[in-house]
């Protein structure tokens, strides 16, 4: 396991590169995003996905969210995006907001028991944005392993997942601290599944002149 600073443009560049790399060749990699650190794997590699799962001490039935490098990617992984959930995306994207969608039945992966659907995201944090740029889609869980908060810095990550991932990029403490907002999209009235960083309020004020509004089961 490397650990790769990112205070210099050089340094940046480094870290990116070894995360990408690592990526490409079906490892782990802890890196930073908008909300918590996160540990990320292809999202195409079965048995990448398998060993996030088993790195984080978590079944199949709780499959990791997929971030992606820009918004148009969703109708990529995605099919039947409510017009709700689209207001939502130009609102909130890039930022804390995963969007629970139907997926494209076309796509060769397995993120676990997904039920058909697919948990989608657009971090607000260059480096991850870098990363994803150069590897498709990732599929990022929180740092942490099951059971324990998620780690707000690379020493956390370190120190709960180190002997699974190949690579860790230090951006020092996680900006936000607190987890995306998780949003039910496949039907005609969405759900928070799980609340975060974004409130009922804050997403009901950009989906009230739509005529439409959220639950909150979170």
């Amino acid at each position: 396991m490397q650990r790769f600073p990112t205070t210099s443009d050089e340094e940046r560049e480094a870290a990116v590169e070894a995360a990408a790399a690592a990526v490409r060749r079906g490892e782990l990699v802890v890196i930073p995003t908008d909300t918590v650190y996160g540990i990320a794997a292809d999202a195409f590699s079965p048995d990448a996905v398998q060993a996030l799962l088993d790195a984080k001490g978590r079944g199949r039935e709780m499959p990791p969210p997929v971030l992606i490098s820009t918004a148009t990617t969703l109708d990529a992984l995605a099919v039947g995006v409510p017009g709700y959930a689209r207001a939502l995306a130009e609102r909130f994207w890039p930022g804390p907001l995963t969007l629970v969608c139907r997926q494209q039945t076309s796509l060769q992966w397995d993120l676990g028991e997904t039920r058909g659907t697919v948990a989608v995201r657009l971090p607000d944090d260059e480096l991850a944005i870098a990363v994803l740029e150069r590897t498709g889609p990732l599929a990022v869980s929180s740092a942490n392993t099951t059971g324990r908060p998620p780690a707000q810095d690379a020493e956390e990550a370190e120190a709960m997942l180190g002997e699974h991932v190949e690579v860790i990029v230090d951006a020092g403490t996680a900006r936000a601290g607190e987890p995306s907002t998780i949003v039910d999209c496949t039907s005609s009235q969405g759900r928070i599944l799980r609340r975060g960083a974004l409130t009922l309020e804050e997403l009901n004020e950009v989906l009230e002149p739509l005529g439409a509004s959220l639950t909150d089961e979170g």
